[in-house]
């Protein structure tokens, strides 16, 4: 067997796997068949901010408000609202006809306990929690929020569409302890998940949830407006080889290929069967995470000098490839041209080439030679690709870089381990996230500096939790806009975590996939002709 036809054969493709009975819906219209940006290795959307797990989520679950394609939350899963003359009392009254995937319907009980677990982990639920006297369900459509002051930005909470999202579970499937995982994929989502048809590694697939009830009105944006489904079967197809990912699009063997790598754009572009389009217009950004926890990056003036050899050129050049048009410029803690984007502070970031002298001040400032265990998702192109211009800098700058490459679903799981770096832990990896996870401090995952409550790497900086909560009790926006400086020079300072690059990715389809609407990766409204 040739080394592409073993491939396809372990992602489930191939003429045998297509032909099989009960996967014949494969050969017409009725299904939809992606290859996605990653495996997804973690299921619950509740305790991870991997975006695969998100884009998963939102098959699956619903939220009780959306995104619009302005960015403005709207009602999604409410179907009414009602705020006091105060702003101190939301009440939110849920759609008729919601049900979940085994049945049930959608009671206001469900509501309360997912949004209470979602606010156990989202820096955003936290924030809405800390100003709530009251979460209750006053009666089986109908919940209520009492506030100690007026919080305007509630809706925004509810809709929030990056990690941890806030999506509606059944209550009874929730488990008591916050950090353990949900084993059963029951929403009420526009598709239902298929676990018996689940093949870590090589395929995921998701059936048309037909008690799904779309919102009568509406447009369509990032999560809100009608969620209507027109195929019958969604199967993600895990192809970590982008050779044989091409080879598939090319063949008709796939239909949409979320994020082809840079270097074989130009040959896909010259296919007249595929089309390749940027949907997702705030682009990719990708940062460097550093485990504060343990040597050598619990010391900042080591952190500090990484910092100042950063060439974010090298970076964007890495990630969109030599296609300058995919590369974006300047990138701080949030999204370039978003509402609270600023260049301050990013002179930090110094290009130094002088490699001798960085290793001079990396001994002064008492690194070790200890090993840095990187963590390196290979099947991921921008990771990987911000993973090696990392290793490299650091290498030259004399750090001892224990380079570990695995698949993108083992560094998810490895990550969050706070153990030594020899007995299972690790010092850094590179992550990338859709542009819209850096918007402003309601979404950024690792904004926070709260030590082992913030996200991963666990940084600790009172003074950055000092502007965090200063931003929520802004009176404006342009006072949260000076916050917003103020809390990027402090994140340089402080070097709780790097900005490296932004670039744009184009998404590759087949001609007759249409309806693929803007923002992340996302199967309703999608027809396949």
């Amino acid at each position: 067997m040739k080394r592409r036809q073993f491939m396809l054969a372990g992602a489930g493709l191939g003429a045998g796997m297509l032909s099989a009975p009960r996967l014949s819906l494969a050969q017409g219209r009725t299904v939809l068949r992606v290859i996605p940006q990653a495996d997804l290795a973690v299921l619950d959307p509740g305790i991870t901010t991997a975006t695969v797990t998100r884009n998963h989520g939102f098959m699956v679950f619903d939220t009780l408000y959306g995104m619009n394609a302005a960015g403005e939350p709207v009602p999604e899963m409410v179907g009414a609202q009602e705020v006091s003359e105060d702003g101190k009392t939301w009440t939110l009254r849920l759609r008729e006809g919601l049900r979940f995937h085994d049945g049930e319907p959608v009671r206001a009980e469900d509501c309360v306990a997912s949004l209470r677990r979602w606010a156990r982990r989202d820096p955003f639920g936290k924030t809405l929690m800390a100003v709530t006297d009251e979460l209750s369900a006053v009666d089986d459509r109908t919940l209520r929020f009492r506030l100690k002051r007026a919080f305007p930005l509630l809706p925004q909470a509810l809709a929030k569409t990056t990690p941890y999202t806030p999506f509606i579970m059944p209550a009874r499937i929730l488990p008591a302890d916050p950090n353990a995982a949900i084993t059963e994929m029951v929403g009420s989502g526009p598709f239902r998940f298929l676990p018996e048809e689940r093949l870590p590694g090589a395929r995921v697939a998701y059936s048309r949830f037909d008690g799904y009830v779309p919102r009568g009105e509406g447009t369509p944006g990032i999560s809100a407006g009608p969620k209507v489904v027109h195929v019958e079967r969604v199967e993600w197809n895990i192809v970590p080889d982008a050779s044989t990912a091409q080879a598939a699009m090319q063949q008709g063997e796939m239909d949409w290929w979320e994020r082809p790598i840079p270097d074989l754009l130009p040959l896909l572009r010259r296919d007249r069967s595929l089309k390749v389009e940027i949907t997702n217009r705030s682009g990719t950004m990708a940062f460097l995470q550093f485990n504060h926890l343990h040597p050598p990056f619990n010391n900042v003036a080591i952190r500090r000098l990484v910092l100042s050899a950063i060439n974010q050129d090298d970076y964007a050049a890495a990630m969109g490839g030599s296609d300058t048009s995919l590369q974006g410029g300047k990138v701080g803690i949030f999204l370039p041209g978003g509402p609270m984007a600023t260049e301050a502070g990013l002179e930090a970031m110094a290009r130094r080439t002088d490699f001798d002298q960085l290793r001079r001040e990396l001994a002064e400032a008492g690194y070790k030679n200890e090993p840095v265990v990187m963590l390196v998702g290979t099947d991921s192109p921008v990771n990987n690709a911000a993973s090696e211009v990392t290793a490299d800098l650091l290498r030259k700058m004399g750090f001892n870089v224990d380079y570990r490459a695995m698949d993108w679903g083992s560094v998810v799981q490895r990550r969050t381990s706070q153990q030594p770096p020899d007995k299972g832990g690790w010092n850094l990896f590179a992550v990338s996230a859709d542009g819209d996870y850096f918007v402003d401090p309601t979404v950024v995952p690792s904004i926070r500096a709260n030590g082992k409550d913030a996200w991963i790497g666990w940084p600790d900086s009172p003074a950055i939790e000092a502007l965090y909560r200063d931003w929520f009790l802004a009176p404006g926006q342009e006072q949260r806009k000076a916050i917003a400086r103020d809390l990027q020079l402090q994140t340089l300072k402080d070097v709780t975590w790097i900005p490296v690059g932004q670039v744009f990715l184009p998404t590759v389809l087949r001609q007759n996939v249409s309806g693929v609407l803007p923002g992340f990766i996302k199967f309703w409204n999608v027809r396949k002709s």
